[in-house]
């Protein structure tokens, strides 16, 4: 048996550090500080982990040495990175674009075409191929064109007008092939970023009613009768909301029938229990974070630990109520945040510096690897017990048959702690504020 311990700790300007466990040999005198790993219980599967390819994230990484480029690259998606596999796909323009477009202009989509894709996104995700080509992709709209829309804007929310409904599932099944004639395959789509809320970007509204309309009666179909296997997933919004929408939309065998899944962001809070909730009462449905962020903290080091923290902590508490995989917002922007045509700035993993000759990590890119590096696609969540909650767990059985422990401590102090599995014992420390990550093979 080999047993590996991967540590972050900021402050000892540790990242990723690796050293060798020698376990010992399980005792039943073995009673405090106790947290038990059980590998025979298994839960939800896991699809992977990831990030967006927004037109900023390509920009950002263009501004670079070709040679810094590739790096990126290597440390998101190759085994010795982050080890992505999963990533979200914008169809059409969002905030964190240099400026807003649609695909077509005209009612009959005559003149669609995704060639400004070409220009940003398509390189990057076409690199990220290069280096994983299991890659798995979620896309989705933040709004349609201005003629299918009430308020005949692509910003300030507005709704599908009645009369392009089809037309919009008729733009999707368009966008699905012109990816796929670029080698790229929509595995997964959602109907609508954010479709509770009116913004000053990209936007459009949706009521429970309207969305699960859309999706079985206009792109379920039109998917089915191109012979595309892209898989729906409604909401993809905030947590709050989460078991009450799912409810309200899949309500029907035909609902049920064609949406594979529910999509969610991680901007209101917790709500961990949403997700157990909407987990129990739909076991057969895919739950996917799709998008979550810090704000823009000017790289000031007192975020960096907080901004980690955010991070580790809305994983372990997805992860452990039943959540499939976890997509991160923006994969690289600039030393500003940006660029966003709105001027909604906010963190991301990987920043370009101000004079784009190389890049930064920030200690967010260190806490997500400590999932995204060990808990594979295809892995299984396994049961738990811990002695405290000062520490927060999780644990995951590989296909490879290897273990996978996440232990967090946000607190000020230090936690002594044993791990018992099986017929062994790791007797540890978990250093305040600190993130460290076991794989037993």
């Amino acid at each position: 048996m080999e047993i590996t311990k991967i540590e972050t700790n900021y402050k000892r300007k540790l990242f990723f550090s690796k050293s060798k466990i020698n376990p010992k040999k399980y005792s039943d005198k073995i009673e405090n500080q106790v947290i038990n790993i059980y590998p025979e219980i298994t839960y939800q599967t896991i699809l992977g982990f990831g990030g967006a390819f927004t037109e900023s994230t390509g920009y950002s990484i263009k501004q670079l040495p070709l040679d810094k480029q590739n790096q990126i690259y290597e440390d998101y998606f190759s085994k010795d990175g982050l080890n992505y596999s999963l990533g979200r796909l914008p169809i059409g323009s969002t905030d964190f674009s240099p400026k807003s477009y649609s695909y077509s202009y005209k009612e009959d989509l005559s003149d669609f075409t995704i060639e400004k894709d070409k220009e940003y996104i398509l390189p990057v995700v076409k690199n990220a191929l290069k280096i994983n080509p299991n890659l798995q992709f979620l896309s989705s709209p933040w709004s349609p064109p201005k003629f299918m829309k009430t308020n005949k804007m692509l910003t300030l929310g507005g709704k599908l007008l009645e009369k392009y409904k089809q037309t919009w599932a008729n733009y999707f099944v368009k966008y699905f092939k012109a990816y796929k004639n670029e080698g790229i395959d929509i595995k997964y789509t959602t109907i609508q970023n954010e479709p509770n809320a009116v913004q000053l970007w990209e936007s459009c509204l949706y009521s429970p009613e309207e969305e699960i309309d859309f999706a079985v009666n206009y792109l379920h179909p039109i998917l089915r009768s191109n012979n595309l296997n892209t898989k729906i997933l409604i909401w993809d919004h905030n947590k709050e909301k989460l078991f009450s929408r799912s409810k309200k939309e899949l309500n029907t065998n035909k609902a049920l029938d064609a949406i594979s899944g529910i999509a969610y962001h991680y901007y209101s809070g917790d709500h961990f229990e949403n997700i157990s909730l909407t987990h129990d009462a739909f076991p057969g449905k895919i739950l996917l974070h799709t998008e979550g962020c810090t704000g823009y903290s000017k790289f000031n080091q007192n975020d960096e630990v907080t901004n980690g923290e955010i991070y580790g902590h809305d994983i372990l508490g997805d992860l452990n109520s039943g959540s499939n995989g976890y997509i991160d917002w923006n994969l690289v922007l600039d030393n500003k945040g940006g660029p966003n045509h709105k001027l909604n700035y906010c963190n991301s993993p990987i920043m370009i510096n101000s004079n784009k000759t190389d890049y930064i990590k920030n200690l967010t890119y260190y806490y997500i690897g400590h999932f995204s590096k060990f808990i594979m696609p295809g892995s299984k969540r396994i049961a738990f017990s811990r002695y405290t909650s000062d520490i927060e767990v999780t644990s995951f059985k590989n296909p490879d048959n290897s273990i996978a422990i996440v232990l967090m401590n946000r607190n000020n102090f230090s936690k002594e702690y044993t791990i018992c599995m099986n017929d062994i014992s790791i007797h540890d420390n978990l250093d305040s504020h600190a993130i460290v990550s076991y794989v037993v093979r």
